[in-house]
């Protein structure tokens, strides 16, 4: 989901790319980037509707959270919020009680195995501070009462290109690897206050694991290993077990 097109905007010099730092020019957009929600899309009903799966019939599969209770799933927030809520577009708001009752919801749709929700706004710990469903963790940007500040100021737009926490998210995770041994513990101090200028906040009471024993990679990166069924001789033609006849 993504709100606003900043890529396509008549203020961006160069379109079709974003970048989070001026003076390292990483394209962020690249040419793989799938946004199945955007613009006016991005409402609080829709967004909540995705993760309990009420969704009308005629909702393309594109647009749909298609998990069950195998399903290892990360939701990463970022924008403008306050105490208790994250602001949508401009005038609509998601509070952390209807957060937390959604996620309660895909636990009990067995939507879900392990959640890991990151949001990176100020007072962002409060996003997360009523969250009661198991095997979640979640991980603010700063504490309650503190700001979240941005990074890399772009004179060429006249605009922060980047936050502080998402910056640093970046800079962690384009170091992993799917063989990577990196846990949630290391990827939960990758911003001292030293570098963020507001206290990351992890709360794993809820999580059945020691997150100094979860792979970074069980949320990022990860890569399926699929092994086939036995195969089959049916009419001198060769299928899997799992295969639609």
């Amino acid at each position: 989901m993504v709100a606003d097109d900043a890529s396509c905007s008549s203020r961006n010099p160069r379109p079709a790319t974003i970048f989070n730092n001026p003076y390292s020019r990483v394209n962020l957009y690249g040419e793989e980037i799938e946004i199945d929600y955007r613009g006016y899309e991005v409402t609080v009903e829709n967004f909540i509707r995705v993760l309990t799966g009420r969704l009308p019939p005629s909702t393309p599969t594109s647009k749909r959270l298609n998990t069950d209770e195998h399903s290892n799933i990360l939701i990463y927030m970022t924008g403008h919020g306050g105490e208790g809520f994250l602001k949508f577009q401009d005038d609509h708001e998601l509070s952390n009680s209807e957060l937390a009752d959604a996620i309660e919801q895909m636990w009990q749709k067995r939507r879900y195995h392990e959640l890991l929700f990151i949001v990176d706004t100020c007072q962002a710990e409060s996003m997360g501070k009523l969250f009661y469903s198991p095997n979640v963790v979640a991980i603010g940007s700063s504490a309650i009462g503190e700001e979240s500040l941005s990074l890399h100021s772009d004179r060429e737009i006249g605009t922060y290109v980047s936050d502080r926490y998402s910056y640093y998210a970046f800079q962690f995770l384009e170091s992993v690897t799917p063989s990577s041994k990196r846990t949630l513990y290391d990827f939960s101090q990758l911003c001292p206050f030293s570098l963020c200028q507001s206290t990351v906040i992890t709360r794993s009471d809820l999580f059945r694991r020691d997150i100094r024993h979860v792979l970074v990679t069980d949320f990022f990166g990860s890569v399926r290993h699929i092994i086939p069924g036995p195969v089959i001789e049916i009419s001198n033609s060769t299928v899997y077990e799992n295969d639609t006849l």
